[in-house]
């Protein structure tokens, strides 16, 4: 095969097509153990009012003009996770979506500016429920694979074993020597001055005006992630409040709260929350996301209000999204993301 021609070209698809018959098979199975545990699958669409009001994810805009020839702003949604809260709201309990999204500043080994999110909501059940879930769809994609192991470039990782489970603070600990809580207080606020101390002690660089969350996000991507998946899949749990704008915090501290992500061969394959339901609270984060957007990106996005209100009639409830196409890929062994793409985004 040669690797410079077009994806399209005949010797080449014929080469990619095995792996993209595998990924029909996963998501097919994936859809039948959905459907046997009682999930309805709903359709979000993707144009939105805000693709989404966290401070480092970026939005594809677009102007909807209505028959009145009168433009209006509209974005490409980064997840349906607005849509599919609303559909809580009107009274689903358990639902899924297979969804394109689309995320600019975004490309790489990992990385699409649109690629595919499987989205999955359960009312009335905690969020560890959803870490079983992930397991079931790891095992499931091997099989299909008939892959005995997980794999990216040089890693492997069996997801047949039980998952290792460790905090954020916990694993900060073991493969970076950093005191984590040390530097968040008691009602969740963060201390960037400790943060900063123990990057210094520790040899990591850092800018002078580098927030809390800028020096978390370097000692997890530099430390924590490499580490995390290795030979068995990592849940990693209980985030900083202050890294999970979404979701609740943890009963009896308010440090931490119920945001997990999971990792398979030091890749992010998947981020579960227990949903915030308070909407006065999620407008504050949402305002303060946004007002740390606008500091670094000179840009913010607005408050999609009919998802606020909304959120204020949904139940109790546990949510997660799966990036689908990096469960293929380490499946099959693809290395980049574009291989177990149908049509790559040029």
């Amino acid at each position: 095969m040669n690797p410079a021609s077009p994806w399209w070209s005949p010797s080449r698809h014929a080469d990619r097509r095995p792996i993209l018959l595998t990924r029909n098979r996963i998501q097919a199975a994936i859809r039948g153990w959905l459907a046997g545990e009682g999930f309805t699958e709903v359709d979000p669409a993707a144009l939105a009012i805000s693709p989404g009001n966290e401070a480092h994810l970026h939005g594809f805009a677009t102007e909807a003009i209505g028959n009145d020839g009168v433009g209006r702003r509209m974005y490409l949604h980064t997840s349906p996770e607005f849509a599919m809260k609303k559909l809580l709201a009107a009274g689903e309990t358990r639902i899924h979506a297979f969804s394109h999204v689309w995320r600019n500043r975004e490309r790489g080994a990992l990385h699409s500016p649109e690629f595919t999110m499987l989205e999955w909501y359960r009312v009335g059940e905690g969020y560890e429920v959803l870490m079983g879930d992930v397991m079931a769809f790891l095992r499931t994609a091997a099989r299909e694979a008939g892959a005995p192991v997980l794999w990216f470039r040089d890693r492997s990782c069996d997801p047949f074993l039980e998952p290792e489970r460790v905090t954020v603070a916990e694993a900060f600990a073991v493969h970076a020597g950093v005191d984590l809580m040390a530097s968040i207080r008691g009602d969740g606020s963060t201390d960037a001055d400790a943060l900063g101390a123990e990057l210094d002690r520790i040899g990591v660089r850092r800018a002078g005006d580098d927030t809390w969350s800028d020096m978390l996000s370097r000692v997890l991507s530099e430390k924590v992630e490499p580490k995390l998946g290795e030979g068995r899949v990592t849940v990693l749990d209980r985030y900083p409040s202050a890294e999970a704008a979404l979701a609740r915090k943890v009963p009896g501290d308010a440090r931490v709260a119920e945001r997990f992500e999971v990792y398979a061969c030091g890749v992010e394959l998947a981020n579960g929350f227990g949903e915030l339901t308070d909407a006065g609270e999620q407008r504050r984060r949402f305002e303060a996301e946004m007002a740390e957007k606008a500091r670094v990106y000179g840009e913010s996005y607005p408050l999609d209000e009919d998802f606020l209100a909304a959120l204020s009639g949904m139940p109790p409830a546990a949510g997660i999204a799966m990036g689908f196409d990096r469960v293929v890929m380490l499946a099959t062994g693809a290395p980049r993301i574009d291989d177990v793409m149908w049509t790559p985004v040029p």
